[in-house]
């Protein structure tokens, strides 16, 4: 087991600030379909069924080395309360979205000491934890209308939640804030989040599950559809880094969250970036102007989460199987602002398309860690990680573009001398292009390692860099001599 000295001068502590969550990098997974507690490959994993599949948090804990040994430093796990019992017409509440105890874990998943060992587990590691929270609805087998209200904790009365009306315009704020989710299949009761009650209820019980199971950070689902002035408490209540969920490019309402949030998901970016990459010919222009964007709309646009797939939507593999466009887009979303996250499957090249399609087992790809989209999220995880470490200043610098043609894109991040530069392409696999960079900051005759290849490059007059971007996949430049006992491209 890894032990480093931070952890272990420190104990189980680890700091859980928002600046201190700049320097991560997030491995996604769903509980119940990352690692089953016997370590098995072999249990089959029917996404359409949508039954759980035997994913725990002991599970996860064996299977800790394939998540480090990519580089990352933190998890971010599906909620852990007690779900839905029975089988519903949408299959089992597997994911942790449809709650009815806030107080109790779901046993499926494992004991609280399981929770605990996962932890402790992490932490001593020196990784984080971040847990996924509801606050905005409960989960109920049936139609909205006919809720038996008694079967919640501890919400256990009708006047806990909004009246029952069915979202019918989610572009209505009103209607997103105070009706409810779901249909008569599976209702989603709405809480009535305005009522100090119910406000109390959740900022005691966010603050005490954090400090119970000692996590880190919180991602928080459904943030959309409660109203903005809750989630200022709610934040200050967890005293960890808070990441919200608002499914929604529009730059300014994402932008307008992070008043009362530590960070959001990266959705005004995660568009471009899909249609830049998802085939040849895709606007490198516009994935440009967005980064600059969300830099001048956003507050702190380095607290947001930079991402490509999730469970909510459709795999980049669903788009394209070519293996050197999902290289291009992992490098951005790892190596861009933000803070990365990647979901458990996009090192396997899942393809899962839909929900419920893009929930797939990750032991069904047997942890393969010779796969070529292991080994270049492992490269750029490593090479920031490098360089944060080298310079902590790294996390506040914000990427510019300093070069996009029609299939080409080259990104800087990090201050002279030790700078990233990024150079990426959607020619797909087989594309041969070299791109003359400009404006890398480096000086003239600059020693630098293309840390996915492992290929020399020097930098030219005025630092330009020419750049050969062989195969289609993209180059990660570093300065050599800053690699040196990294064991990177050793």
């Amino acid at each position: 087991m890894r032990l480093s000295l931070w952890s272990l001068l420190l104990g189980t502590t680890l700091a859980a600030t928002p600046a201190e969550w700049k320097s991560q990098s997030i491995y996604f997974l769903l509980t119940d379909r990352f690692a089953r507690t016997d370590g098995s490959t072999e249990e089959p994993c029917d996404t359409e069924a949508r039954k759980y599949c035997g994913g725990t948090w002991q599970g996860i804990i064996k299977k800790l080395d394939y998540i480090q040994d990519m580089g990352f430093t933190a998890i971010w796990i599906t909620p852990v309360t007690s779900q839905i019992k029975d089988t519903t017409e949408y299959g089992d509440a597997y994911h942790g979205y449809w709650q009815q105890d806030i107080n109790s874990l779901e046993e499926h998943y494992g004991k609280p000491e399981d929770l605990t060992a996962l932890s402790d587990a992490l932490h001593e590691r020196g990784m984080y934890l971040m847990v996924d929270v509801v606050a905005n609805h409960m989960g109920y087998k049936g139609a909205g209308d006919s809720v038996d209200y008694s079967i919640f904790t501890p919400f256990n009365k009708q006047e806990y939640f909004h009246d029952y009306c069915p979202i019918k315009d989610y572009d209505d704020p009103t209607q997103s804030e105070q009706c409810w989710l779901g249909d008569n299949k599976v209702a989603l009761p709405d809480l009535d989040t305005e009522s100090e009650e119910v406000k109390n209820i959740w900022y005691k019980w966010v603050g005490d599950l954090v400090k119970k199971y000692k996590i880190d950070g919180l991602r928080i689902d459904t943030v959309k559809h409660v109203q903005k002035d809750f989630w200022k408490g709610y934040n200050e209540a967890a005293g960890v880094y808070c990441v919200g969920e608002v499914l929604d490019g529009d730059v300014d309402n994402i932008c307008s969250y992070q008043e009362v949030m530590d960070g959001l998901l990266n959705y005004p970016i995660y568009y471009p970036l899909i249609n830049a990459f998802k085939a040849p010919g895709g606007s490198m222009s516009e994935l440009a102007n967005m980064i600059t964007t969300v830099q001048e709309k956003c507050k702190d646009v380095n607290l947001l989460g930079s991402f490509v797939d999730n469970h909510d939507n459709p795999r980049f593999a669903s788009y394209t199987k070519d293996v050197a466009l999902a290289k291009n887009i992992a490098a951005y979303s790892i190596l861009a602002d933000g803070i990365p996250i990647i979901y458990a499957g996009q090192e396997q090249h899942f393809s899962g398309g839909e929900d419920p399609a893009n929930r797939e087992a990750t032991w069904t790809g047997g942890y393969d860690t010779e796969g070529e989209l292991y080994k270049v999220i492992a490269a750029a995880n490593k090479v920031r990680n490098l360089a944060i470490k080298q310079d902590e200043k790294y996390v506040d610098f914000k990427t510019k573009a300093i070069f996009s043609d029609d299939s080409s894109i080259a990104i800087r991040k990090g201050a002279d001398g030790s700078q990233i530069i990024t150079v990426l392409t959607n020619k797909g696999e087989g594309g041969e292009v070299t791109v003359e960079v400009t404006g890398t900051g480096y000086e003239s005759g600059t020693e630098l390692t293309d840390v996915i290849s492992c290929s020399p490059v020097k930098a030219g007059d005025n630092g330009s860099v020419s750049v050969p971007l062989k195969g289609g996949a993209p180059a990660v430049l570093y300065p050599t001599k800053k690699l040196a006992d990294s064991k990177i491209c050793a």
